[in-house]
């Protein structure tokens, strides 16, 4: 299996073999954003891939304090953004797994394990994940519950797009958009909703 090429965006927190979530720095926001492929290469070196569904910042005892203030230095904003570790979790639904050098969009047999290393994929191994099969892993991501799904979609097939079109791929998007149709053929109403979303692509 190759090096990973990705970059580091945070550790995990906790997961089960459907989703985790992984701490970062406010500093690593620049990076990850919703939608967005990631993975996590587990000790016996199987990876398993997911996509971000929510990136959530908390409060402390700090940031209540200068937020009460009538104004604050940019300074004191610049420090507790970049120097403290602030509270900062990203969710990630889980979409599939490589083993032995094969992708399975199925879940894992195991989940990762705490402090384990969240990566970010590059547009390469985005290519190379949802392009793998028949868009199958797209069945996780209408699973979702309490969740913007449309709104992530937008986000992940946008990406993946533009991903795929810069490989050559130019029928992706459009298989992709099948193979809603053929999962949510007996949900018309989410159906609708979910190509109502998709033609702010357009």
């Amino acid at each position: 299996m190759n090096e990973i090429q990705t970059i580091p965006i945070g550790k995990l927190l906790r997961a089960d073999n459907r989703q985790f979530v992984a701490g970062c720095r406010v500093k690593e926001l620049e990076t990850p954003a919703l939608g967005a492929l990631v993975k996590v290469r587990l000790q016996d070196q199987s990876e398993v891939y997911g996509l971000i569904t929510r990136i959530s910042i908390s409060d402390d005892g700090l940031v209540r304090q200068l937020a009460s203030g009538m104004s604050i230095p940019p300074e004191y904003t610049a420090d507790n953004r970049h120097n403290r570790n602030l509270p900062v979790e990203i969710e990630v639904l889980t979409l599939g797994f490589a083993q032995d050098g094969k992708l399975y969009h199925q879940l894992p047999p195991r989940p990762p394990l705490s402090l384990d290393v969240l990566y970010l994929c590059d547009d390469a191994e985005l290519v190379r994940f949802t392009g793998h099969g028949k868009h199958a892993y797209l069945r996780h991501i209408l699973r979702l519950q309490d969740m913007p799904v449309e709104e992530i979609l937008v986000s992940h097939l946008s990406k993946a797009r533009h991903a795929h079109e810069a490989a050559f791929n130019h029928d992706w998007y459009l298989k992709a958009c099948e193979q809603l149709v053929i999962l949510l053929r007996e949900d018309y109403p989410r159906l609708t909703t979910v190509l109502d979303a998709l033609s702010a692509m357009e």
